[in-house]
């Protein structure tokens, strides 16, 4: 495309050129450049939407076809399924520079004006008519949808003082105030959730959707508009905020279902696009353990039947997570002056802020509490990780070490070196950590956070137990307590403070 500065500036410049003249601007739609891009996309291979992952397969192809048939459509999917980033993504698909008649506020055709403004200073100005540029992204236009929308918001409403001003009848089309579907006129139009738009409001997008205009007021003004309209709600809404009507759902061209990552591969995937972890202050480095922990944290939530399903859980979830978890790490390299900061395990727990806001619950979580549901979550989570490394790993020796009395404290905010010697202590550790490429000769961050995951999946596995008023304690005492009439902590309920403090953590 050439440069700015040598783009023509007035509408004679503009019928000279190759590129922008009459010929190639005139009866081509929007949906006709989406698909002309598209196309030229599909046949050179190109990634159709960067930065949407795990679609390849399901919801692209859908979006492609739709495109291809020059639909309105509508994403459908629970909260956290890329809906937005994919509306906003269609830009691409449009051109760079896009010449309109200056000053127009539907940005209209130099060479088939809608507007009679318009119409009136070419036949005033005729080749010297100003012409002004729109970038691909400023032809994008969204609208939250909200109860209190109004019919004048999206499509318009006559302006009494514009009329007071021109001196013209009221009813004259020059005093028409336009609304956000008019001003993407030649663009994409885009409604986030629209259920939440009054049945009356959806009414008033019915004849843009089949006739391709939309008229303002009583008064006989149509504007046949040039507009892509795409649209994205949440199955929930139907019922717990409102609806589509039945006519306007049945004017959109395709509905396509977005969904959730379908591997934990895919979701570790999206998280390290998305999550902040690359700070600059400090060196980060995040173990492939800790990764799938966290991925393994929202889809065990989406199985879990104390999680309302329906409301889904967001992958906002793990990506809030593991800035959380990298935020702990680095906090605690900086109070230490250590150059590389290096998630554990339990810096899981102090996540739980990211996780307890995003399930919703049902009753039996309700009465168990979202802070123990949580919790419960990340430690079968840490269980089914643990799995995918030490399966084939015995750890007898570890046990026997806490069986015969030994204890370690593991403090949150302790220093890699510090945490390096008393785990050291425990027999056999060191050498069970091979699984996760951990040797000797490792930085004592990478080796801590190797270690303390070992542990904690033991814990999950109950191997070894831990409680807050006594720390941690092997099984066979937990049993000898038992015997004594004792609740363990294996026993009972899990209470909040059952599971890490991480300033107070003791394996026994």
């Amino acid at each position: 495309m050439p440069l700015a500065k040598q783009l023509p500036r007035t509408l004679g410049d503009l019928r000279k050129s190759s590129v922008y003249g009459e010929e190639q601007l005139t009866g081509r739609s929007v949906k006709d450049e989406m698909r002309e891009h598209l196309i030229e996309r599909l046949r050179t291979k190109e990634t159709l939407f960067p930065g949407i992952v795990g679609y390849e397969d399901t919801v692209v192809p859908q979006l492609v076809n739709a495109i291809l048939s020059r639909h309105n459509f509508i994403l459908l999917g629970l909260r956290g399924q890329a809906k937005s980033r994919i509306l906003r993504s269609l830009t691409s698909l449009l051109d760079e520079e896009s010449p309109y008649i200056a000053g127009c506020e539907i940005r209209d055709n130099p060479y088939a004006p809608l507007c009679r403004q318009c119409r009136q200073r070419i036949h005033e100005y005729g080749d010297q008519t100003a012409i002004a540029w729109m970038s691909r992204e400023e032809r994008y236009v969204e609208k939250l949808a909200t109860p209190d929308v109004t019919v004048a918001d999206l499509i318009g409403d006559l302006d009494p003082i514009k009329a007071a001003r021109s001196g013209e009848q009221l009813s004259s089309e020059m005093n028409i105030h336009y609304g956000l579907l008019p001003r993407a006129n030649r663009g994409i139009f885009a409604v986030n959730e629209l259920p939440d738009l009054a049945g009356k409001i959806q009414v008033a997008l019915f004849n843009i959707m089949q006739e391709g205009d939309v008229q303002i007021k009583g008064y006989p003004v149509r504007l046949a508009l040039d507009v892509a309209l795409i649209f994205s709600a949440n199955p929930e809404d139907y019922t717990a905020r409102g609806k589509i009507v039945t006519p306007l759902k049945d004017r959109i061209g395709s509905e396509i279902r977005t969904h959730y990552p379908l591997t934990v591969v895919e979701g570790i995937a999206i998280t390290a696009q998305e999550a902040w972890t690359e700070r600059g202050l400090l060196k980060t480095e995040i173990p492939g353990y800790i990764r799938s922990i966290v991925e393994q944290i929202a889809f065990s939530a989406r199985e879990d039947k104390k999680i309302d399903r329906r409301s889904g859980v967001s992958q906002r979830l793990p990506i809030t997570t593991m800035e959380l978890v990298v935020s702990n790490a680095e906090r605690r390299a900086l109070q230490h002056g250590e150059s590389l900061a290096v998630p554990r395990a339990g810096d899981l727990y102090s996540a739980l802020p990211a996780i307890t806001g995003k399930v919703e619950l049902e009753y039996e979580g309700e009465m168990r509490g979202s802070e123990t549901v949580v919790r419960e979550l990340v430690r079968n989570a840490i269980a089914q990780v643990f799995d995918q490394y030490f399966a084939d790993v015995n750890t007898q020796q570890i046990e026997q070490w806490f069986n015969l009395g030994g204890a370690i404290k593991v403090e949150d905010n302790a220093s890699a070196a510090g945490m390096l010697a008393e785990l050291r202590q425990i027999q056999g550790l060191m050498d069970k950590l091979k699984p996760l490429g951990i040797g000797p000769k490792d930085s004592p961050e990478r080796i801590v956070s190797a270690a303390e995951f070992l542990l904690e999946g033991m814990v999950a596995h109950r191997r070894i137990s831990r409680s807050e008023e006594r720390g941690f304690a092997a099984i066979e005492k937990m049993g000898r307590r038992a015997e004594r009439g004792e609740r363990t902590s294996m026993e009972r309920e899990p209470e909040p403070d059952d599971f890490p403090r991480r300033s107070r953590k003791v394996y026994n």
